[in-house]
């Protein structure tokens, strides 16, 4: 499977309660929709061939009968559809009756899994009709004219052995433990449940969040579709809810109520979940205790082409896209911060911070995480020392928003003019100053860190930290330089989320005053200020236009470390999620960009110093990154290249 993703779709169809016929002339209908619509795995409600509330009429052998004939049907009117559809129906076998969901794909039956827990409490009295699968007496049926096998010990995998889907039908999902737990630890990377699920007020919430938990416990994709309006409405009501999850998050939904049959789908990122279980060494612990035994039924299904894609790919994955959520985020990821800081100056035993201020984000979100944490600890801000270092690159733009910032802050304020100390050196090491070269650039850096470290020996401080994960990621700092600090309280911020936070910050912790410079700084372009301004004093040396938006950086770092995915599958997301914004071409660049800096870079991150972890990428060499600085990413380059070819 080339780059992972797997299409499935959750029906609703109309129904008849008892019309068999008529029911399957839904379904028939909706396997086609689906094939068309490209879905590889369909799956469609509890009991859909008869209908879920047909009470005592379980025990007629003439709807016992029909629906076998009505399953027939289906399968020589879908003989040539490769999509695998999975249909809820009654089976009388041994002198019991099983709720089963059958496995159907080009006219044969896969499979059959009998519903393993059923309900007869409440609304529910299942058990005077049905059976429990694990009182199943055979793992082979007869059904239509084909031996199938059948049990709820049954998982469905592909022949090249890449995806595999195990199936639980409705009050399956309900239990302390269901089915679909242990088929996830026996390889299942997909769980279809086939239900129908009444409605009653607060049971949609319920429904929903105990559905997006077990594909979260799972690392799996979760497909739920339950029983529409057309049910009896003798006692309860049904609603037609389907959802598609993918480890924990929800990628699709249906309406409820409605009159007319649904057919929802997503994709499911196969090789994201099984990334995901990989890391997770605690996944299979039960297992040793208390596995089960599981037969794989084998499928052939096609491939998905990946750049049809309908999911939504998030540009900017750090940073969520609903306001309230992102004000969530952003508050604990300051308080996560703050926290982070405050114990480590209460463990030290130091009551001064040294901090250097440029005028832009990164020393900007800095300052507000120290000041808020000497808050905590009801040290005075004055016990801040905030120190700006004007030089050769510095406009007056960056160095007028350095000095009001910290005025509005609060804190003991200084400056230091670094051009002459930075020109004696040149003259010390024999550097000719009008080269403006890297060690032109990186002079200055390394005098700015040596007075903020000399300072904080001085004072009895400790020197803050204020470069990013972004910056960390594409080795974007001097070594020795702004890469070295006492603490980093930034070090796993990406670029992309630091502008949402200080704006965060501004918007709720600060009075007009200092808003107003924080919406300053957060309009002027980001720069390292190591080169002489342009002939109007403006900024001449700008990030982005070096090395690329952050945004596709930090795009290609969530996908690359997040869920190992390779470049021309990142290629893929990216022109995905800024389709219209950025060409083929300036992705592939840039993603070029990022690979090369990111081995090469490498030999930076392996002597960071401390900082908090914030959120599930972290390039900290004590945690969750150990690469060693002298790998290389000739793999990694060479899959670039034959995608440009």
């Amino acid at each position: 499977m080339k780059n992972g993703f797997f299409r499935v779709g959750a029906a609703v169809p109309r129904l008849k309660v008892g019309g068999c016929r008529y029911n399957s002339d839904q379904i028939i209908g909706l396997i086609g929709k689906g094939e068309k619509a490209g879905i590889q795995i369909l799956v469609f409600p509890e009991l859909s061939i008869t209908g879920y509330t047909c009470g005592d009429l379980f025990h007629q052998e003439t709807l016992l009968d029909d629906a076998k004939v009505q399953l027939g049907r289906i399968l020589e009117e879908t003989k040539n559809s490769s999509c695998i559809s999975l249909i809820g129906m009654p089976l009388g076998i041994d002198n019991q009756l099983f709720n089963c969901a059958v496995a159907i794909q080009k006219g044969r039956i896969l499979g059959v899994v009998p519903k393993t827990y059923v309900p007869n409490y409440s609304e529910f009295y299942e058990q005077r009709w049905f059976s429990s699968g694990r009182n199943a007496l055979r793992d082979t049926i007869m059904l239509c004219g084909q031996e199938v096998p059948f049990g709820d010990d049954l998982l469905f995998e592909d022949e090249k052995g890449e995806m595999c889907f195990g199936i639980e039908i409705c009050e399956d999902l309900w239990v302390p433990v269901p089915p679909s737990s242990f088929q996830a630890m026996a390889g299942a990377l997909v769980i279809f449940n086939l239900s129908a699920s009444n409605e009653i007020v607060g049971k949609y919430e319920y429904r929903k969040e105990l559905t997006r938990q077990q594909s979260a416990r799972c690392i799996a994709g979760y497909v739920y579709t339950s029983s529409g309006v057309d049910e009896s409405t003798t006692d309860v009501v049904f609603g037609g809810h389907a959802m598609i999850f993918e480890n924990g998050s929800l990628l699709c939904e249906s309406e409820r109520f409605l009159i007319d049959e649904q057919l929802i789908f997503s994709e499911i990122d196969i090789q994201k979940l099984m990334n995901d279980r990989r890391k997770n060494t605690s996944f299979m612990e039960l297992w040793r205790d208390n596995g089960r035994e599981f037969r794989k039924v084998k499928f052939e299904i096609e491939e998905f082409e990946a750049e049809n894609i309908t999911r939504y790919v998030p540009p900017h994955p750090f940073v969520p896209s609903d306001g309230s959520s992102r004000d969530r985020r952003c508050s604990e990821i300051f308080a996560i911060q703050t926290s982070a800081l405050a114990k480590r100056i209460r463990h030290t035993g130091l009551k001064r911070a040294v901090i250097g201020i440029s005028g832009g984000l990164d020393s900007t979100l800095a300052l507000l995480v120290t000041a808020k944490a000497f808050d905590l600890l009801n040290i005075p801000r004055k016990n801040i020392l905030a120190i700006t270092m004007p030089g050769f690159g510095t406009s007056d733009v960056t160095y007028t928003n350095a000095m009001e910032f910290m005025k509005s802050m609060d804190v003991e304020i200084r400056e230091i003019n670094i051009k002459d100390a930075c020109l004696q050196h040149f003259k010390d090491i024999g550097h000719d100053p009008s080269i403006h070269d890297i060690t032109y650039e990186n002079v200055q850096a390394r005098e700015r860190t040596q007075i903020l470290m000399d300072i904080a020996n001085k004072e009895g401080g400790l020197v803050i930290g204020t470069g990013d994960l972004s910056e960390l990621a594409l080795g974007w700092c001097t070594y020795n330089g702004d890469h070295m600090s006492m603490y980093a309280v930034n070090a796993s911020i990406p670029k992309t989320l630091v502008s949402f936070l200080v704006r965060w910050v501004a918007d709720n912790m600060l009075e007009s005053k200092a808003k107003d410079v924080l919406y300053r700084i957060l309009d002027t372009p980001i720069s390292p200020e190591l080169l002489p301004p342009d002939a109007k004093g403006e900024i001449n040396q700008k990030t982005e236009d070096i090395i690329g938006p952050y945004e596709l950086h930090d795009f290609f770092l969530y996908h690359m470390l997040r869920y190992g995915a390779a470049p021309g599958k990142i290629l893929i997301l990216a022109k995905k999620a800024f389709e219209g914004k950025y060409t083929d071409d300036t992705i592939k660049k840039w993603l070029k960009v990022f690979v090369k800096r990111f081995f090469s870079q490498q030999f930076k991150r392996s002597c960071l110093p401390d900082g908090p972890k914030v959120g599930t990428i972290s390039l900290s060499p004590r945690g969750d990154w150990r690469m060693p600085s002298d790998a290389v990413a000739d793999s990694w380059l060479s899959e670039l290249e034959s995608m440009q070819e």
